[in-house]
């Protein structure tokens, strides 16, 4: 099993910037492919990026590509989230997901979730 906890969400004005952080505790964490949801009121879950196991691979959903970055700490526990450039539409509960082989977009395809961290983007 894998435990996984995301922090650093919070209120930025937009075009503010945001970290969220997911740390993992459990099964080897360095051997998971990880990645970050969101949800926003009455929506459905939505894929933002993933990352692969050996860091090789990063795939950014359209509406996030070239503000936000996902990056992986040194000591394979821990998995980030720097959002820069925020828009009120990013507004949403950010969920961190871990998948045991490859990644999917598929919220679905998820093997292990975090709680989730509110964003709150003000105009």
């Amino acid at each position: 099993q894998v435990q996984l906890r995301e922090s650093g969400g919070g209120l930025v004005q937009a075009g503010g910037s945001l970290r969220l952080s997911c740390s993992a505790s459990g099964r080897t964490f360095g051997g998971l492919a990880m990645g970050w949801f969101r949800q926003a009121p009455g929506k459905e879950r939505e894929f933002v990026v993933a990352l692969s196991r050996n860091d090789a691979h990063a795939y950014y959903g359209d509406s996030v590509k070239g503000r936000f970055t996902i990056s992986r700490g040194g000591d394979r526990n821990t998995v980030y989230l720097q959002m820069n450039n925020l828009k009120r539409e990013d507004t949403a509960v950010y969920y961190c997901a871990a998948f045991v082989s490859i990644y999917y977009t598929d919220h679905k395809m998820v093997d292990y979730w975090g709680q989730g961290t509110q964003v709150t983007v003000s105009s």
